[in-house]
């Protein structure tokens, strides 16, 4: 009888602890970005980038940003698989970062597989 209270004890906290950690598993997906950025307040624009924290993007280096008019907007499109709601970015200018000791941006996804995101250089509207 005693044999059969511990296994059914053992038995309730093994099933607790694994239904602990399957909530604790979020459903990932794929999310496309597409970014439009506007520098069209800035002068003797070289590049632009996008840095972040998932991948493809990268605190270390910038993924690169293409002009769609010229010394005013640029747009890159990429996508990440993420279990999360938002990704964090900063962008740059001629290597430097905007938001100097300012919070990252945040890009909160849609619930559509595409989010369009867009942000005026050194300026966070949150």
């Amino acid at each position: 009888m005693r044999d059969n209270r511990l296994v059914n004890l053992s038995f309730a906290i093994l099933t607790s602890i694994i239904l602990a950690l399957s909530s604790c598993v979020q459903k990932s997906s794929q999310k496309t970005i597409i970014v439009k950025l506007d520098v069209g307040s800035l002068d003797s624009v070289q590049t632009v980038g996008i840095r972040g924290e998932d991948k493809p993007l990268s605190w270390d280096y910038d993924m690169e940003l293409k002009p769609a008019v010229k010394d005013s907007l640029y747009t890159v499109v990429f996508s990440l698989v993420t279990g999360y709601k938002f990704t964090e970015v900063k962008f740059t200018v001629n290597g430097q970062f905007e938001l100097q000791e300012k919070d990252n941006r945040r890009i909160f996804f849609t619930d559509l597989d595409t989010t369009i995101y867009e942000a005026i250089f050194d300026i966070n509207s949150k």
